[in-house]
């Protein structure tokens, strides 16, 4: 699998790679449009596509910084999912040496409990830390996530430092202001 990052929105594969990202997360959940493509400057943001033969079969948006990579978005296209491709793209972050962390709905129908037992499968354990994700947008309350790791639970040290990182740098740019807990 390759990783194509892209660094201008202007790239003819963004649209394609923001449609992917508006199809697979709720509103609540994700960035504007103009959001997004600002924060494809940002050093440490990375949103890349995942190509199997040419073709984009999803999409991987991450931060490398606070000693870790967050995935803040992960998604395949619907075509192919259940095809081990999502595996393999995990798999593969998780073999460049950091730690990876993500969030993922609280498991309580049956889809969110296929998600996280697909997360385990692919080495992530779920941290019991209580964890309310801050809002994306003005007029959007956080919303409860169950944090996930790889290589095992984070410490109660390594989750604040993951949580101050998510709040004062992956959402400095969302509105309302942010405040840690």
């Amino acid at each position: 699998m390759e990783r194509i990052s892209l660094t201008n929105w202007t790239d003819p594969r963004f649209a394609q790679a923001f449609a992917l990202y508006e199809q697979s997360f709720p509103i609540f959940e994700r960035r504007t449009c103009p959001a997004q493509r600002a924060r494809l400057n940002h050093p440490e943001y990375h949103f890349d596509l995942l190509m199997e033969q040419g073709e984009m079969v999803g999409i991987l948006l991450y931060w490398l910084g606070a000693g870790l990579c967050y995935v803040e978005h992960f998604a395949m296209c619907p075509e192919v999912r259940g095809q081990g491709l999502g595996s393999k793209a995990l798999a593969q972050l998780q073999q460049e040496g950091h730690q990876v962390v993500l969030e993922i709905d609280p498991p309580v129908d049956e889809v969110s409990i296929r998600r996280k037992h697909f997360y385990q499968r692919a080495g992530f354990c779920a941290n019991p830390y209580p964890h309310i994700h801050p809002p994306y947008r003005e007029g959007y309350e956080g919303h409860p996530l169950v944090v996930m790791s790889s290589g095992g639970i984070l410490s109660q040290s390594q989750y604040d430092a993951f949580f101050h990182y998510l709040t004062q740098v992956v959402m400095a740019d969302c509105i309302p202001p942010l405040k840690e807990n």
